[in-house]
């Protein structure tokens, strides 16, 4: 993969990934739980016109879709189907040693769930895909990747 363009901030992290979804009506997020549910929910709420769900690891029998509230985009109590979705985003959580996902188990759950001609995207922070590996093992059609740097101030 090459590098098309920069973004810079949450606000540019948001416009990217809504244009890079496109027309995308149906989006399944998958992640690791607690840690990339908020980086889904988030995203979510820049495509919250659009039908969006959650699938905590691998688990697809625990996914559940994504509401907009006044307040925030939450998780429906109720489990929810994402067969035929046009987009499957894979966010970085997944590709963390202590989670040990076997791509081969991530990639049978895409095609499960992907349309035939289906967008397979990653987003994730600091390389995590191209250092766990992913990028020679995930046929991605599109990584958005950001650098986190921050400072404490006193």
């Amino acid at each position: 993969m090459e590098d098309i363009y920069e973004w810079k901030g949450l606000n540019g992290q948001l416009v990217t990934f809504k244009k890079e979804i496109g027309d995308a009506e149906k989006i399944t997020f998958i992640g690791s739980p607690g840690v990339c549910t908020p980086f889904a929910e988030f995203l979510a709420y820049s495509v919250r016109d659009k039908e969006t769900h959650f699938i905590p690891l691998l688990d697809i029998d625990d996914c559940h879709e994504f509401e907009s509230k006044p307040y925030a985009m939450v998780l429906k109590d109720e489990v929810s189907d994402p067969h035929d979705s046009d987009a499957v985003v894979l966010l970085g959580g997944l590709s963390m040693p202590k989670y040990d996902v076997d791509t081969e188990e991530v990639k049978a759950l895409v095609k499960e769930i992907l349309k035939e001609d289906g967008l397979l995207m990653g987003v994730c922070f600091m390389d995590m895909f191209t250092k766990a590996g992913w990028l020679e093992k995930v046929d991605f059609d599109c990584v958005i990747d950001g650098t986190l740097i921050g400072v404490v101030k006193k």
